[in-house]
């Protein structure tokens, strides 16, 4: 009885292996490599796969989502001829599993390597104050350098990013005096602008205020000018007015006789004012005092210049 549960025993140890050898399953986002003596037969992809036991052997596993690679810190020399510590992350993704099998022994330490080396290379052709600006420019050429070598080997390179630059303490000391002077020369520059731009606006206010102060003289002058044109001819007309109607009033009954009175009062309140004046001496004719001579000298002017117009 013993000796043939020890068979069983046995036999059913070889199956669990044999079932253990040959059933695999691939989880997802993952691809077996498989050698059948030796040989490349086959890349297993996520799934339930069955292998011939002692002749089909999983040779390499490969991952086949996205990986993050960091790249230690190196020593680059930029044009300038500074020493620069430069590390970086690279981002890598397994496109073919049998070309990362067989296109290169380790993928991953393969493009390390490049990396490293493009990127010391790709420093040493800008100057120091240039690779902080010229981070994206440097990622992009790196990333065409190690797409060209990793073609071949099954590996698509998806992104490289540079984390840090770090230059010698002396120069970080250099770099923040040029920069505390470009900030102080800037702030000077736009001080300056800024009181040019205050000058320029004062001497504008002052121009447009002298334009208007001329500008209002001159509505000024030319309202004045008016309203004393206006006056004048006001007094001319009313004058004119005043003198037809004196003319009328003459040439009407009584008229002649009336101006000889109103001539008698203006002699005499004129002769008056005269003898009064004091410390006054003038020379008059010698009929000034009589009244009837000067009034009749006086209605033949009036005559002589009514009789032109009767006529």
């Amino acid at each position: 009885m013993e000796a043939p549960l020890i068979v069983f025993g046995v036999l059913a140890l070889v199956v669990v292996v044999i079932l253990f050898k040959t059933a695999v399953v691939v989880p997802q986002q993952n691809a077996y490599v498989v050698e059948r003596l030796g040989k490349f037969h086959a890349t297993m992809e996520a799934g339930f796969h069955v292998l011939l036991p002692f002749v089909d052997v999983i040779r390499y596993r490969h991952l086949l989502k996205e990986r993050a690679i960091d790249i230690p810190e190196q020593v680059c020399i930029t044009r300038d001829n500074v020493q620069v510590g430069v590390d970086g992350v690279l981002y890598l993704k397994v496109m073919n599993a049998d070309k990362a099998s067989y296109g290169v022994s380790d993928y991953v330490y393969a493009l390390m390597q490049l990396a490293q080396t493009t990127l010391r290379s790709e420093v040493g052709k800008i100057d120091l104050d240039k690779t902080f600006e010229e981070r994206t420019h440097i990622n992009s050429q790196v990333i065409c350098e190690l797409d060209k070598a990793s073609e071949s080997w099954g590996v698509k390179v998806l992104r490289y990013e540079i984390k840090n630059i770090t230059p010698p303490h002396d120069v970080l000391a250099a770099m923040e005096k040029q920069m505390r002077a470009e900030r102080e020369k800037r702030a000077v520059i736009l001080t300056s602008e800024g009181a040019r731009d205050a000058a320029i606006n004062n001497a504008d206010g002052a121009k447009q205020q002298v334009i208007k102060a001329s500008e209002a003289s001159r509505q000024q002058k030319i309202n004045d000018a008016e309203g004393q044109a206006a006056a004048i001819l006001a007094v001319a007309t009313a004058t004119a007015e005043g003198i037809r109607k004196v003319g009328e009033t003459i040439r009407g009954t009584g008229g002649m006789e009336a101006v000889q009175l109103r001539v008698a009062e203006q002699y005499l309140t004129k002769f008056g004012e005269l003898a009064q004046a004091s410390n006054t001496t003038l020379i008059v004719p010698a009929n000034v005092a009589d009244v009837a001579s000067m009034v009749t000298m006086a209605m033949n002017f009036v005559q002589k210049a009514k009789g032109p117009s009767a006529s």
